[in-house]
């Protein structure tokens, strides 16, 4: 299987950083046929981010939403895009910093990923809704 691709939705998550390796991993069952590979993710959002950390502690996802909240604060004097809501000037800042897609080698049918390593949804809006993952797998 030289390429392979699917574009899938994840249900609705709260703000804030959420381990969502395993949603991924199920909605790939093509990834188990390859023995070496790459994976690509990319998220089709501008409000919205991927990233890869801690996959044990969830304090460090909670600690990654306090800090990019001061890193990236609401209401904001100097921000003009408000028409939106207080949070979502900020989500695309955050979005920007974090970025939108991720690349992680397949060994054996899985994510080589190191052992305390996961897949962050980074969901930076109050109510962001269903978002929409590209998913492109190319292998042997």
């Amino acid at each position: 299987m030289p390429w392979f691709q699917k574009t899938f939705q994840l249900r609705p998550y709260p703000r804030g950083f959420h381990l969502i390796t395993p949603e991924v991993e199920a909605a790939l069952p093509a990834l188990r046929q390859l023995q070496i590979g790459l994976a690509h993710l990319f998220i089709q959002h501008t409000s919205a981010s991927l990233t890869l950390n801690e996959n044990a502690d969830p304090t460090v996802r909670s600690d990654f939403e306090r800090h990019f909240n001061l890193l990236a604060p609401e209401n904001a004097p100097y921000y003009q895009h408000v028409f939106e809501g207080p949070d979502d000037m900020p989500a695309h800042l955050k979005a920007s910093l974090l970025g939108a897609s991720l690349t992680v080698p397949i060994r054996d049918g899985h994510f080589l990923l190191g052992t305390w390593q996961g897949i962050y949804l980074c969901e930076h809006r109050d109510q962001g809704g269903r978002r929409t993952l590209t998913l492109t797998l190319q292998g042997e």
